[in-house]
């Protein structure tokens, strides 16, 4: 689906491929954030537990850390990706044609998924039964 931009709008439209940008942008620093403290989370359990119950064995899934990192990885792509997007966004804006990339939709949106499979198996896991 293509649509056309009158070059009195193309400004409007500029702006508003920026606010989506700062939005991707927002999104990957949030993912990346997120990321760190699950990755850390592990190794704050393992020294809280032995500074408050020495002796203790603290059963991990040790999966925060890899999950962690993914989370990271995924977020620094999101912010390569969104880059990506806004000078194509731009540079069809400048030709006065738009379209929409329903195949990156999709694509973060089968991400953001598995992601968040990732994290209920992480808690699954770590929570263990009962």
């Amino acid at each position: 689906m293509d649509a056309e931009i009158p070059d009195d709008k193309k400004a409007t439209e500029h702006l508003a491929n920026e606010r989506t940008f700062l939005a991707w942008v927002r999104t990957s620093v949030s993912i990346i954030s997120l990321g760190f403290v699950v990755a850390k989370f592990g190794l704050w359990l393992h020294e809280l537990a032995a500074r408050f119950a020495p002796g203790t064995v603290v059963h991990g899934s040790g999966l925060s850390g890899p999950i962690g990192m993914g989370m990271i990885a995924f977020g620094g792509a999101l912010a390569l990706l969104a880059g990506w997007r806004f000078h194509v966004v731009n540079r069809q804006i400048d030709r006065g044609l738009v379209s929409v990339d329903r195949g990156l939709v999709v694509l973060i949106a089968v991400a953001m998924a598995a992601l968040a499979l990732a994290m209920v198996v992480y808690i699954g896991v770590s929570t263990g039964p009962g």
